[in-house]
């Protein structure tokens, strides 16, 4: 198996994202890029399931020392693993007060698939209804507090400051 984490993070305009929790599951999985495997990270408090396919941009840092989290907004369930061409179109501007009491900044950006034609209509965040954008930043409040951690949502950016936070955390494959 390729290591995911040197695979390029665009390719032209679009990001690329490796599904690492499929959409309504009950369980994280995280990749490890020493085994080369996604491994069973948490399983999530009762009724609390991811609200969308939940990823990573390869070949990125975020403040927090992973990969720029990426959430895919479709109506779908892809499977772990896979990876899809994206087209960013806002992000979720975060904090989050780690367990050892130092605060991070851990974005979220969202992105639809860029080559299927029935997500071509999302551009922007503002394409995406505000009330499930409202239920996402809720769903990680819930699921960080599970951790002894606190997810602040600060804001939410439209495309192109998800195109700007993802240039700020490329880095070059090793």
């Amino acid at each position: 198996m390729p290591n995911l984490a040197q695979l390029p993070a665009r390719d032209g305009d679009a990001a690329n994202v490796i599904v690492e929790t499929s959409r309504g599951s009950g369980f994280k999985l995280k990749y490890d890029e020493q085994a080369g495997l996604f491994l069973l990270h948490r399983v999530l408090a009762a009724g609390l399931i991811f609200p969308f396919d939940f990823g990573f941009i390869p070949s990125t840092r975020g403040e927090d020392g992973d990969p720029i989290d990426a959430l895919l907004a479709i109506n779908l369930s892809m499977p772990v693993g896979t990876l899809v061409k994206c087209r960013l179109v806002g992000v979720i501007e975060a904090s989050q007060r780690e367990q050892d009491g130092r605060t991070v900044r851990n974005d979220r950006l969202l992105a639809v698939p860029a080559d299927i034609p029935i997500y071509d209509s999302i551009r922007d965040i503002g394409d995406l209804d505000a009330m499930l954008l409202g239920q996402v930043e809720a769903f990680f409040v819930a699921y960080n507090s599970q951790l002894g951690k606190a997810f602040e949502p600060r804001g939410r950016g439209d495309a192109a400051a998800a195109r700007h936070k993802l240039a700020g955390a490329m880095v070059k494959p090793a």
